[in-house]
């Protein structure tokens, strides 16, 4: 296990697979029966949409053996599940096995994870497997959740054809104070004033976090990206010392927060970077407590030679530094 500083950044590298699936446990099987309706209204990720009336099929299975031979275009599969109050100190991930082509992921009517493009800017991603970790937020514990996937199919077999579907529980979670997964703002290519916290993004595309951006309509872009997002920190971790998480990041990156930077993991190229294993690097950066106000902006400025790009792995969130080194020293002890 190797340790790095570099501008108040703390990296443990190493651990591969931590967050991968050989660190789930199976909790609850959801493969057979979800309710099904072909067409498309955002309408039908809310919770408490009516749909009775819809057909059942078979998940997974491609929705042509199930007598819709021939459909190519949109559909929504909907199924509802009670998560008990007993989960509030687990991390949940949704697998969803294969989808053919572009799925997004709802719970309880909140976009949770997406994978490929819809139209007007398709790309498939049915050979990408669906493991989404759900934000603890999106969860309505000791209560009924709603589950909504929305499917874009192009020609072929459609729909949640193949895998293992179900909710999996993570062994040995890294629990956030805060947490930071789901829809970030994201731009292609670069400018200074990215980092600024009163550039206006609004203009620009959401993204999930974590998750590849190959996967989330820019497949074949590599180079220079940014991500942002603003948030408040709640009363009960200020004055704290904060550590910003960031997961792993393809291949390296740069963070602010307000317009400052707190940490960075390898270098941006100038024309003879070596990238060595940035990209296997859990990202941690200490948030140097002047810097925080009401609202805050992080933004991410992230570099990718080839392959997978972006924020790739989570967890992604803000934690104490005490529960932070405490962590890291449990995992030493196993």
């Amino acid at each position: 296990m190797k340790f790095y500083i570099v501008i108040g950044l703390v990296i443990i590298e190493g651990l591969i697979g931590l967050l991968s699936g050989q660190n789930l446990q199976n909790y609850l099987p959801l493969e057979g029966s979800w309710k099904f309706s072909i067409g498309d209204d955002l309408n039908w990720a809310d919770k408490n949409y009516d749909d009775a009336d819809w057909e059942s099929v078979k998940v997974p299975l491609a929705w042509e053996n199930q007598g819709f031979n021939g459909y190519d275009g949109y559909a929504w599969y909907r199924k509802a599940v009670h998560l008990p109050i007993d989960l509030k100190n687990e991390v949940l991930w949704l697998e969803l096995g294969f989808v053919d082509d572009v799925d997004e992921l709802y719970l309880n009517g909140q976009l949770i994870g997406k994978s490929g493009s819809f139209p007007p800017h398709f790309q498939t991603a049915y050979n990408a497997r669906r493991l989404y970790r759900i934000p603890a937020g999106a969860i309505v514990y000791g209560a009924v959740n709603q589950i909504a996937v929305r499917v874009y199919d192009a020609y072929g077999e459609g729909g949640i054809f193949s895998g293992k579907v179900g909710i999996r529980k993570e062994r040995n979670p890294f629990l956030m104070d805060l947490n930071l997964e789901g829809e970030w703002k994201f731009k292609t290519g670069d400018h200074a004033r990215y980092s600024m916290e009163d550039y206006q993004d609004n203009h620009w595309a959401s993204i999930i976090v974590p998750g590849a951006w190959e996967d989330q309509g820019y497949r074949y872009y590599d180079g220079i990206a940014w991500y942002r997002k603003t948030i408040e920190i709640p009363n009960h971790l200020k004055n704290q010392r904060l550590v910003l998480i960031l997961g792993k990041i393809d291949d390296v990156d740069e963070v602010y927060v307000n317009g400052e930077l707190i940490g960075q993991t390898g270098e941006f190229p100038d024309g003879s970077f070596m990238y060595d294993n940035a990209y296997k690097s859990q990202r941690g950066y200490i948030i140097p407590p002047h810097l925080l106000k009401e609202k805050n902006t992080i933004a991410v400025r992230v570099y990718d030679d080839q392959l997978t790009g972006g924020i790739y792995e989570g967890p992604v969130g803000i934690i104490t530094q005490e529960k932070y080194i405490q962590y890291w020293k449990s995992r030493r002890n196993q």
